[in-house]
């Protein structure tokens, strides 16, 4: 593998406008490929999980499925007193006739008035699939206006899934925007500061964009394989910047670092060469590790994280790419003005009769990293107790998680449609959710299922978690029979988890499940929130075994060592726990929630933990693969393993920290987001990469391999005949640091 970089870097470094050319209609092509090819969206089928998911198909069979229904509400303005009720009438006659014109809805439901006389609601149910919308919303929000300005005494306003969708769409992408604005400008900084030159500093920003677009339009194919679920795009925001910025980093600092080495002595071609074989080779396992480990999402069997692996793996591979093949040639094209620059210079120092004065930099560990590895040399296995058993202790928390997917409630009511719906569920209660039990029978048996669910109907009345409100409907063919129960609570909350209990292990068998023959299931609002977590628990243990798989194989092929194939699978098992450890203290509770401005649900977004394992253990093996590769250099060169260990953590710690500076950037920036759920991803992402940085990669590792010594390469025969011409390196003394 190490030669592919060094071939790939060698021809671009000697055809390197043919490279950037190249590259600009690599993007293109992807780009415009992608807007003539269009987005494959997800539809309500692929979203389908557990036993929710088989109701709303079989309610779909029969052509009962949930369809977008938008309510409008009129009530008084605020402090007007009481809702003029022949004013509310009108409005709400009028509505109905205006809507009942549209192309876009299907029925108008006759106007309902809430038990305490302050409201009026009209259902509007529009054409199409549930999802679809928010696309066609647009017309019935028009309406709603035109009534609302006739009624200047009436507050009227509109509300429902597919505006609501429309609302946290757009104020996801101006949210979006803002993080952009956050991330670039601090990106580049940081790149300014590491490199002290703009160009310099340009070249791994725009390669990242680059590589962003380039994705962006591949995932666009790529959906009508793997249906967007709507994140791809954000999964690739997120991952791209982080993962290009740090590649690009990588094998420009290494390309300084030999020029230093070097003295002059070798030109840029030489030097692009030289960090293709070394920082090259990282970047491309890095690649493969990130690519790996979102593969493992697939297994989850579901549209979202089928979505986010689609997205991780295109932008990880494309940032790969982009590193082989056009950053040897920008950095050729640099080198090449910076050496003429260097050599007028000197010419016009040797014309005044100067010697100029070589400019050295310090490659080696900084004044902390240097008191950190110092301390760390000495004593190793006190360094290694200490920091392991902080690790344990953020990750103690973990013991109290509890999983849940984020209800509709949990929305800024900041958006206009979120504010009117809170005022409707306030004035009818019964709005908030339902339960429905889906039955599937033989057409001749249709009407003793309806005499089953009646019964059931009848319970339901009885019982307390429920509204008393219901609705039986059967489908043309009479196969499909459906029974909607009212719950006049959120989803979320315990109440409404313990009715879908009661229906399920209480009502339905007393009634319908009676009924020898017959296909139920109970789906709904609540069965949907209920049983997306419980999807996301069974797949879990499958998929994080075969992360931690994916993650010893691509360790023990990068470096031929079990030992430290064993040894990452650990950290970035400590490095993942805590991170969510640290997540679950700070969201579960309300003590956080001033600070980092969020209303509390007091669980964690059952995707989150999923989500934080498999991209963690890609990322982490950026450093990993970075760093270790540092210190097998140093063995390899006859460098004990001591030695070796110091050199090859002092000598990488000055990127590593850059480029983990670059990635808490772009993933804090995420908290400033409105939708909880992509807090958590922003800030479980920010911790745990500090964590891997700033106590794995410097303290833990360095410790354990100090400890383990000779053994951290076993079984490596490439090692034992390093060591075996170099047997001095065995036991060389160990050397200062700082």
């Amino acid at each position: 593998m190490t030669k592919l970089p060094v071939r790939v870097a060698r021809w671009s470094a000697g055809h390197p406008w043919r490279a950037i050319a190249g590259w600009v209609l690599f993007v293109a092509l992807c780009l415009g490929g992608g807007m003539a090819a269009g987005t494959n969206a997800a539809t309500a089928d692929d979203f389908r999980v557990g036993e929710a998911g088989r109701g709303e198909a079989m309610a779909t069979e029969g052509g009962l499925q949930q369809r977008p229904v938008e309510r409008v509400l009129i009530t008084a303005k605020a402090g007007a007193g009481a809702l003029d009720a022949g004013a509310a009438n009108a409005a709400a006659g009028e509505i109905v006739d205006r809507m009942r014109k549209l192309p876009e809805v299907l029925s108008v439901a006759a106007p309902v008035r809430s038990a305490d006389g302050t409201a009026v609601r009209v259902d509007v149910t529009m054409k199409g699939a549930e999802l679809d919308g928010k696309n066609h919303v647009d017309p019935l929000l028009a309406q709603t206006a035109k009534v609302r300005a006739g009624y200047p005494g009436l507050r009227i306003a509109e509300s429902g899934g597919p505006s609501i969708s429309k609302d946290v769409q757009g104020q996801r992408g101006e949210d979006l925007s803002r993080t952009e604005l956050i991330a670039l400008p601090i990106t580049l900084i940081t790149l300014l500061i590491v490199f002290r030159s703009v160009a310099m500093a340009t070249v791994p920003l725009l390669l990242a964009l680059s590589a962003i677009a380039a994705a962006i339009g591949l995932s666009m194919l790529a959906s009508h394989v793997f249906p967007d679920a709507g994140v791809g795009t954000n999964v690739i925001l997120l991952i791209g910047l982080a993962v290009g910025v740090d590649y690009a980093l990588f094998y420009l600092k290494r390309e300084r670092e030999e020029r230093a080495r070097s003295g002059g002595r070798l030109d840029t071609r030489a030097l692009v060469e030289l960090a293709a074989a070394t920082s090259g080779h990282a970047v491309v396992v890095s690649g493969l590790a990130v690519a790996a480990s979102s593969a493992t999402l697939f297994l989850a069997d579901d549209v979202i994280f089928s979505s986010i692996a689609t997205g991780a793996i295109l932008v990880s591979l494309v940032a790969v790419v982009g590193s082989l093949t056009v950053l040897p040639a920008l950095l050729v094209k640099l080198g090449v003005r910076a050496e003429r620059r260097a050599a007028r210079r000197a010419e016009r120092a040797a014309q005044r009769g100067e010697t100029p004065a070589a400019k050295s930099r310090r490659t080696g560990a900084g004044r902390l990293t240097a008191a950190v590895l110092r301390i760390t040399s000495r004593s190793p296995a006190a360094t290694l107790a200490v920091a392991v058993l902080a690790m344990l202790a953020l990750t103690a928390p973990l013991a109290n998680l509890e999983l849940t997917d984020i209800g509709r409630e949990t929305y800024s009511r900041d958006l206009p449609a979120m504010d009117t719906w809170h005022r409707q569920n306030q004035a009818f209660p019964e709005l908030k959710a339902m339960h429905q039990i889906v039955v599937r029978a033989e057409a001749g048996r249709a009407d003793d299922v309806a005499g089953a669910l009646r019964e059931l109907e009848r319970r339901a009345h009885a019982d307390p978690q429920l509204a008393g409100l219901a609705e039986l409907r059967t489908s043309p063919d009479r196969r499909i029979t459906m029974l909607e129960l009212r719950v006049p609570h959120f989803v979320s909350s315990a109440v409404a988890q313990d009715s879908l209990d009661r229906v399920r292990e209480d009502h339905v068998p007393a009634t319908v499940g009676r009924l020898p023959g017959v296909d139920i299931a109970v789906t709904g609002d609540v069965a949907r929130y209920a049983d997306y977590p419980e999807h996301q628990k069974g797949k879990l243990p499958l998929i994080i075994a075969t992360l931690l798989l994916v993650t010893f194989v691509i360790t023990v092929f990068a470096f031929r060592s079990v030992a430290l194939g064993l040894v990452g699978v650990v950290l970035n098992l400590l490095s993942a726990g805590a991170a969510l450890g640290l997540l679950v203290l700070v969201f579960q509770g309300t003590w956080a929630e001033r600070l980092l401005d969020f209303d509390s649900t007091g669980s964690i977004g059952s995707r989150v933990p999923l989500f934080l394992f498999v991209i963690l253990f890609g990322l982490s093996m950026d450093y990993q693969v970075f760093v270790i590769s540092r210190i097998r250099e140093a063995a390899l060169r006859g460098a004990s393993t001591r030695q070796a260990v110091l050199d090859g953590i002092g000598s990488s710690a000055g990127v590593v920290t850059s480029a983990a500076f670059v990635m808490v950037t772009v993933f804090a920036s995420f908290i400033g987001l409105h939708l909880i759920e992509m807090k958590q991803f922003g800030f479980s992402l920010a911790v745990a990469v500090l964590l891997d940085a700033f106590v794995i990669r410097i303290m833990i590792l360095p410790a354990t391999m100090l400890l383990l010594g000779e053994r951290s390469w076993w079984p490596s025969i490439g090692m034992r005949r390093a060591r075996e011409q170099n047997p001095a390196a065995v036991v060389h003394p160990a050397a200062k640091v700082g």
